[in-house]
């Protein structure tokens, strides 16, 4: 019909010619208005149909995150594909000698074995055995590598990652295993290094297989439960005492990483204990047979990032995200509950705990005071203090800058950012008995989902109770994670201790729940053994934190979260509900430092032998360029893996230089002064 009357329109169109102006119009007669309301109908008809298809063609959501995908990943390819395509060698990129090979051109060549401990989550972990839903996985990494498992089956992937609620064990009818030999952490995923380098360059001067050993084991369970499942502490006093003998007698120089650096610690309190509880080799086995000890990232007192992950799952990175995106975590269009599935699996890792902050308010502070407080957290943008020269009573060294009002980073958790401010006598007093969750939840709903954490089982009351309390220090957050997780709480603190021992000869601390904590145990007798701190400075790294309740109308969720809100002043430390305080970006140089300052420096209780302790700090610096990659000097917790300066000063030690010779002490941070302000009793 519309064709019909269009074509009889256009019929009635005329050409007239105006031969003056150079050109034809034309003239549309007169159209009956019924015929033009008619056209007019049609027409609109079609333009609706028209606009309804654009509104089909629309972008949702889902289409830009596909297309933002595409372009990520189309990019990554380019980069990798010009990356392979350049010359070994630029014109305006001189490649650095790695320190292996400019060592070797020294003369260094291998004199002590060398036995490399890896850190919680950067050891393999393969299946042996599982459900039927984990058919074809059999020794395929579940931990480690691709971790295409995740994609593929992420519930199959999760129930075999978790241990057993009750005994901390495997669950019945699935084994994970530890990836045995130099494999295990070598790399965490194609392309991202840990143990790579540094293993690398010690071949570089000659170490291979039989003098160069990587202890690998299950860094999920607690740590005397290695020895109890898999024998791994025995396993490896075997290893070492093996490579002692087929070196020529040379001792062993152990290099332990992050949560490595307590379980070699918990190795050395065992392996001279009688059994069955310890392993038998007597007092004088680590004199015999370990040279030194060079800690890498050490988590000898804890990590406060520890208490967010126990608590919410969370850490800095989820509040940026929350920050920058709010809707993306807390959705529940795709029922994903990422955070849920988090914290159910890794409460039943006992290993968690072992991260607790020890020493309680002596070492991290109380309500009003810590050791870090009068400093400037913005030493980015600042500028760190000048290096301590090796004589650590130095005084002329400079002072980090001060701040008007000192952070309370004492209260690792405050709920409100007033909270973390107020002077503690305007702060509710803490009571542990409120905290005890006698009722549960009443409000249990099946069609919530079918994640389940401790906190279903917690009343909105006990709740509330929680977050009244303001103000968490490391004394009373004991308190409130025994109240959130009693389970894992419950099960791990028969494994694992975090005060301060008044007497170190008490015959309690025999047992092998002290053994990981350096303040509740001694050090072997052994004068000639060097034990090293090394690690970087230079990175902001999390200290103490301001949540608040998560909406109350959301069931089956964590009722806390951390307040992405909460920013302070430049200068504060206070970024999107984290305070930061000088460290390696996941350990403060509290923990790292103060032993080798302080706790073991000289002959002290926890040293009785007196043996020589340094403290090497690597200042971090960002890669100058992509070609780079994770940089050369890096700082951070892993990529100080790949720093140059702490490959060299490990390889010396291994060729058999000690520590005086290496320089002694590099100390950019304040540690020093921080250890002079722990009334810690020596």
């Amino acid at each position: 019909m519309a064709s019909i009357l269009r074509f009889r329109k256009l019929c009635y169109v005329e050409p007239v010619r105006c031969s003056s102006l150079g050109f034809h119009s034309f003239e549309t007669p007169k159209v009956d208005k019924k015929e033009e309301s008619v056209v007019s109908k049609v027409e609109n008809e079609v333009l609706e149909k028209k606009k309804n298809r654009r509104q089909i063609k629309e972008w949702r959501c889902i289409d830009y995150c596909c297309w933002i995908i595409g372009y990520m990943c189309t990019t990554c390819w380019l980069l990798l594909f010009l990356y392979h395509c350049l010359p070994v060698t630029l014109p305006s990129f001189q490649v650095l000698e790695s320190p292996g090979t400019r060592l070797k051109h020294e003369g260094l060549i291998p004199l002590h074995p060398v036995v490399l401990v890896p850190g919680i989550v950067t050891g393999g972990l393969e299946l042996w055995e599982g459900r039927p839903c984990s058919e074809g996985l059999f020794r395929k990494r579940l931990w480690g590598g691709s971790f295409a498992e995740i994609f593929k089956r992420p519930m199959c992937w999760l129930e075999h990652l978790s241990l057993h609620n009750e005994t901390g064990l495997d669950p019945p009818g699935i084994r994970v295993r530890a990836v045995p030999g130099l494999v295990a952490a070598d790399y965490f995923a194609p392309g991202y290094f840990v143990w790579a380098v540094l293993i690398e360059n010690l071949a570089k001067i000659g170490y291979e297989g039989k003098n160069l050993h990587m202890a690998a084991y299950d860094w999920r369970l607690s740590f005397q439960n290695t020895e109890i499942r898999d024998q791994a502490l025995s396993r490896l006093k075997s290893k070492i005492e093996l490579m002692y003998v087929t070196s020529g007698y040379k001792k062993v120089v152990v290099v332990p990483h992050s949560m490595g650096v307590i379980y070699f610690l918990h190795f050395l309190k065992w392996v001279e204990s009688p059994p069955p509880m310890g392993g038998g080799g007597g007092p004088g086995w680590c004199a015999k047979h370990i040279k030194a000890i060079m800690n890498i990232g050490p988590a000898f007192l804890g990590v406060p990032k520890a208490v967010s992950n126990i608590f919410s799952a969370e850490g800095k990175e989820v509040a940026f995200i929350r920050a920058m995106a709010p809707s993306v975590l807390d959705s529940e269009i795709l029922g994903l509950q990422t955070l849920e599935h988090l914290m159910r699996v890794s409460r039943t890792w006992d290993s968690t705990i072992s991260l607790l902050p020890k020493g309680g308010e002596t070492i991290w502070g109380n309500l009003d005071c810590s050791p870090e407080e009068g400093h400037d957290c913005d030493f980015v943008k600042k500028g760190l203090p000048s290096m301590i020269d090796n004589n650590l009573n130095n005084s002329n060294g400079r002072r980090c800058f001060q701040v008007k009002d000192p952070v309370k980073y004492g209260r690792m958790i405050s709920f409100g950012k007033a909270a973390s401010q107020l002077h503690s006598s305007q702060l509710p007093t803490h009571d542990s008995k409120e905290f005890l969750h006698t009722s549960a939840s009443t409000n249990f709903n099946s069609s919530c989902g079918e994640v389940w954490t401790e906190y279903d089982e917690m009343s909105r009351e006990s709740i509330r109770k929680i977050s009244e309390n303001k103000a968490y220090t490391a004394r009373t957050l004991f308190d409130l994670l025994r109240s959130v997780a009693p389970k894992m709480m419950r099960r791990a603190e028969n494994h694992f201790s975090h005060g301060i021992s008044e007497n170190l000869d008490d015959p309690k601390y025999a047992h092998y729940k002290y053994w990981s904590n350096p303040l509740e145990t001694k050090l072997p007798d052994a004068p000639d053994m060097e034990i090293y701190c090394l690690y970087g400075v230079g990175i902001p790294t999390e200290r103490a934190y301001v949540y608040k309740l998560a909406p109350s109308d959301k069931c089956k969720n964590i009722p806390f979260r951390i307040d992405s809100s909460a920013d302070g002043d430049a200068g504060s430390g206070l970024k999107s509900g984290v305070y930061f305080v000088d460290g390696d970006e996941s350990v403060p140089v509290l923990s790292a430092g103060l032993m080798c300052a302080k706790g073991w420096r000289g002959r002290t209780r926890f040293n009785p032998s007196g043996m020589a302790t340094y403290i090497r700090e690597y200042q971090h610096k960002r890669p100058a360029s992509l070609l780079e990659g994770r940089g050369t000097e890096s700082g951070a917790h892993v990529d100080i893996m790949g720093n140059v300066a702490l490959i060299e000063d490990i390889l010396r030690v291994a060729a058999g230089a000690t520590g005086a010779e290496i320089g002694g002490d590099r100390i950019y941070s304040d540690i020093i002064r921080m250890s002079e302000r722990i009334n810690l009793r020596i």
